[in-house]
């Protein structure tokens, strides 16, 4: 049976995250979870990141807020908190929980119950210089996405940078507390980035985007551990 990964956003009626902060989180929390004790050996959760990492890696990007959020924090999962990336001095950091993997017919209630729409963000602040050795995600230039799908997408790139590399360099990784920064490519970079061997997601285009389309490459080439 097919598992899903759900990832919840917070957002507060008058407190939505910038849109970069939220894909930076998105990211963070999927790499937060599968380096988690509990995600792999005898791990409480690694009987399912294990079989939802062998078959397809959906993930699926909901929101919620007051008590909707409450009842999220009561259910096994990682909360991961942004930076700000993108947000004015006024704005709150991202918060993303992420759960572990479940059955896309068995996602808790609290959670199944939650919205897809309504996860269109924006940054209000200039982006901060890329910063050497950081990872980054870049996002194709070309396509339009809402933030929901977005985060997914820029989830997958993590994923997919994480099972890149070496174990060295996954803990080394791991101790910048998952140091990333997400940025949409020109039309000229994105161009030079697919003529290379980084990891790219090519999306199965159920929501959004064609079947085919490939969305986020992850470029970490500093990470050498």
């Amino acid at each position: 049976m097919e598992q899903v990964l759900t990832l919840v956003v917070r957002v507060e009626k008058n407190a939505r995250p910038a849109q970069t902060d939220a894909l930076e989180t998105a990211a963070r929390a999927v790499l937060a979870i599968l380096s988690d004790e509990r995600s792999y050996g005898e791990g409480e959760w690694a009987s399912a990141v294990g079989a939802w990492q062998d078959d397809r890696i959906r993930k699926i990007v909901k929101r919620a807020r007051g008590a909707e959020w409450r009842r999220t924090e009561a259910l096994p999962g990682i909360t991961v908190t942004g930076t700000g990336t993108g947000n004015d001095e006024a704005g709150a950091p991202a918060e993303v929980r992420v759960f572990p993997p479940t059955p896309v017919d068995d996602v808790p209630g609290p959670l199944a119950n939650l919205q897809v729409s309504g996860t269109d963000f924006e940054d209000s602040a200039d982006l901060p210089p890329l910063q050497p050795g950081t990872p980054v995600l870049w996002v194709n230039p070309a396509l339009e996405m809402s933030s929901g799908k977005a985060m997914a997408q820029c989830g997958h790139a993590a994923q997919l940078a994480w099972w890149d590399l070496s174990e060295g360099a996954r803990k080394e990784w791991q101790a910048t507390d998952f140091a990333l920064s997400v940025r949409t490519a020109t039309p000229a970079q994105w161009t030079h980035l697919l003529q290379t061997d980084l990891p790219v997601v090519q999306d199965a285009g159920f929501t959004e985007v064609e079947p085919g389309s490939r969305t986020v490459i992850a470029d970490h080439p500093r990470l050498t551990g």
